[in-house]
Formats: C-alpha cells, structure tokens, sequence
C-alpha cells in the first residue's frame, strides 16, 4: 500500500473551542496514512534494480550521510514498509537496516551495524547514515551509487555503479 500524509487543517468542534480557551491558535497537524494505490507498485528490473541512483559528493562522504528525497524514500522504500515501520522512523527512531553491497557481484558484503541507520531529516528529507560503508567499499567523490530496497528479505541493495574521475 502506497502511504502519503494526511493533514488536517479544520478543527473539529472540541478542538476549536479548547483553542479557544486555551488562547492559543489551531496547529495544523498531519499524519501518514495508507492509502490504496491506483498504480500498481513500480516493477523492479532484475538486470537493473537501481531504483534509487546518486553521483556521491564530497559532502556525503565527509558527513558519512546520503541524503535521500521524500518522494525517494515515499516511492521506493516506504510502499514496501508497513505503516507501524513507517511510524517508527518517523517518530524520530533510527531504522538500522541491513545492507548488501553488490559491487563485486560474485562476492555481495553484508553490512548491520550501529554505524549504518536511517533517519528523518529536515524539510522531509532522510538520511542514510554510511560510514562503513563508505570506508569498507572505498566511495569517492563523483561515483555513482544505485540503492533499492528488496522487499523479500527486508534489506536495502547498494552497488557502486559508475566510478567517477
């Protein structure tokens, strides 16, 4: 199931008149709902399921962090979650998810630690926290990464697609 926001900008009645009395202004609030989609699911390519691809700055390897846009992590990765794993990180958890990294096809690397985690950012943004990451599969500026959750085995899916110059 798809999940979106649900914001609610008219009071109901109580909420009006505890406002009122209160002396303070109504607060607009919002919440993440499921919603049925009216488009299946996006099909993931077996020969390339890269659903998510950067070009790795030099910021993201200094902060150790990728940063993910909401329509990526709300198309790619969240329609895959449930909505409780979806509440969990937006509550302000940490997500500590597994990585498998595909660079050296024959060989994958299993990453599950407490540097590796994603979080909310600012403005709707999300966070991947990388380090080991970074370090372990040697990620230079300019590189071209490909992420993509695998909905089967619950882990996220990297791979170094294109070294950089």
């Amino acid at each position: 199931m798809k999940k979106t926001y649900y914001y609610k900008f008219l009071p109901s009645k109580a909420e009006e008149e505890a406002a009122n009395a209160s002396n303070t202004p109504f607060q607009v609030t919002r919440e993440l709902v499921e919603i049925r989609d009216l488009y299946p699911a996006p099909v993931i390519d077996p020969f390339n399921p890269w659903q998510i691809k950067k070009v790795v700055t030099e910021t993201d390897i200094v902060n150790g962090m990728l940063v993910l846009s909401h329509q990526e992590v709300f198309e790619y990765v969240f329609r895959y979650w449930t909505l409780e794993m979806c509440n969990y990180l937006l509550e302000g958890n940490k997500f500590y998810p597994v990585i498998w990294d595909h660079t050296d096809d024959k060989n994958p690397v299993r990453y599950h630690n407490d540097k590796i985690y994603l979080e909310q950012g600012p403005q709707d943004t999300y966070m991947l926290r990388w380090l080991d990451l970074i370090r372990k599969s040697v990620i230079n500026p300019n590189d071209e990464i490909g992420l993509y959750w695998q909905s089967k085995s619950g882990t996220f899916q990297f791979k170094v697609l294109g070294r950089g110059f």
